[in-house]
C-alpha cells in the first residue's frame, strides 16, 4: 500500500511539473521562420520606440526570425540597411497564464552566439495570437504615467 501511495505521488509531482500539453503545441506552431511585419501602437502619433534594448520599432519592420523550440532559442535578423542589421540570438518560453481564456505570455531573452546573457535581462510579452501563419505579440509599458501598448505582427515564412 505505501509503494502504491510512493508511486502515486510521484506520478502527481510529474504531471504537475511537465509543460502543459497547449504549450507543447504552441511550440510546435511557433517552430520555423518568421517575419515580423509591422510594429504598431493603440494610440496615435510619432513614437521613439526601442524594442529589446536593441534598435527602433522601425527597424525591427521586417526582420526574419527563427524559432528552435526543442531547445527555446531563436535568432533574428535586422535587414533594413538604414540601422545596424546583423543577425542576434535569443533564449524564449511560453508561459500559460490562465488555459481557459487562452492567455499565454512569452519570455524573449536576448543572448550571445552560446547563449549566455550578458545584462541578464529579459522581456515578457503577451502572446496574443499564433495560428499556423500568424502571430502577435503585444507588450504593454508605462508612457508619461499610463499604459502604452506595443504590438508586434508576425507572418511565417512558408520553406
Amino acid at each position: 500500500m505505501k509503494k502504491l501511495i510512493f508511486l502515486a505521488l510521484i506520478a502527481g509531482v510529474t504531471l504537475s511539473c511537465a509543460t502543459p500539453k497547449t504549450v507543447q503545441e504552441s511550440k510546435k506552431v511557433l517552430k520555423g521562420y518568421w517575419n515580423l511585419d509591422e510594429v504598431s501602437y493603440d494610440s496615435t502619433g510619432t513614437f521613439n520606440v526601442t524594442l529589446f534594448n536593441d534598435t527602433s520599432a522601425e527597424c525591427f519592420e521586417g526582420s526574419s526570425w527563427r524559432f528552435i523550440p526543442n531547445n527555446n532559442t531563436g535568432n533574428y535578423s535586422i535587414n533594413n540597411a538604414d540601422c545596424p542589421t546583423g543577425e542576434r540570438n535569443f533564449i524564449f518560453s511560453i508561459i500559460e497564464i490562465d488555459p481557459a481564456s487562452g492567455l499565454y505570455d512569452f519570455m524573449i531573452k536576448p543572448t550571445d552566439a552560446k547563449g549566455k546573457s550578458e545584462d541578464k535581462v529579459g522581456f515578457r510579452l503577451r502572446l496574443a495570437q499564433l495560428s499556423e501563419n500568424n502571430m502577435r505579440w503585444e507588450q504593454t509599458v508605462n508612457l508619461d504615467g499610463k499604459p502604452f501598448k506595443i504590438k508586434m505582427d508576425f507572418s511565417k515564412i512558408q520553406e
